[in-house]
């Protein structure tokens, strides 16, 4: 295995972590439909810094940074929506 195959695995393993732990937040807003501790202005924030971080792999040609900062980004979407939605 290359070092480069080593650290696309990295990569992977990484992007997997951080996208699959808003799953249950986003499971919890929709399910309680209480936003009430969720902030609007890091959710805004992070959102942005995610649409950089996905221009940022697709620039470079990074499937893990592609694939991880979509995903999280329609997640973080969905926690954004909810707190929109539901105040």
């Amino acid at each position: 295995m290359s070092p480069r195959d080593v650290t696309e695995l990295l990569g992977g393993a990484a992007a997997f972590c951080t996208t699959v732990a808003f799953v249950p937040q986003l499971v919890r807003v929709w399910t309680t439909k209480s936003t009430r501790d969720v902030s609007l202005g890091m959710f805004l924030v992070f959102c942005v810094g995610l649409s950089l971080w996905l221009a940022y792999g697709l620039r470079l040609g990074s499937t893990p940074l592609i694939a991880s900062n979509t995903i999280t980004l329609f997640l973080a979407a969905g926690i954004l929506a909810a707190k929109l939605k539901f105040g």
